[in-house]
């Protein structure tokens, strides 16, 4: 049960700063580094620029993980470029949250890093 209880904790404290940081108009450079970590992750991205005023978002999309460390640099990487139109980014980057172990372990670190708070040990 706290697992689901942490879970829960989890996702609704990214929706919050999910909504927190994309209804201003003058999205700051933390909140647009967080908007392209989600993206990342969700999409396995290795290069994601978000046009905030034509509502676009242009992503290289890795293929193949196998041949992608982000730890070093990849000369030959099998990418596709991706250009997304979003009519709603908050709503857009909710819809990215996953709910499997290795996301909800990210989202916990991206809440650490935004919020300067724990979010493992609000839950218990």
């Amino acid at each position: 049960m706290g697992n689901s209880r942490l879970t829960t904790r989890i996702l609704m404290e990214m929706e919050n700063l999910i909504t927190k940081s994309s209804t201003g108009k003058n999205i700051t450079s933390r909140f647009q580094d967080l908007h392209k970590s989600i993206l990342r992750k969700h999409y396995n991205a290795a290069d994601v620029e978000i046009d905030y005023h034509k509502h676009r978002i242009k992503m290289d999309v890795v293929l193949n993980d196998e041949k992608y460390d982000p730890k070093t640099i990849n000369m030959v990487i099998p990418t596709m470029p991706v250009n997304l139109f979003y009519k709603d980014l908050c709503c857009f980057l909710k819809s990215c949250l996953q709910k499997d172990v290795k996301s909800l372990a990210f989202y916990a670190s991206l809440l650490r890093q935004h919020t300067g708070r724990d979010i493992t040990l609000m839950a218990l």
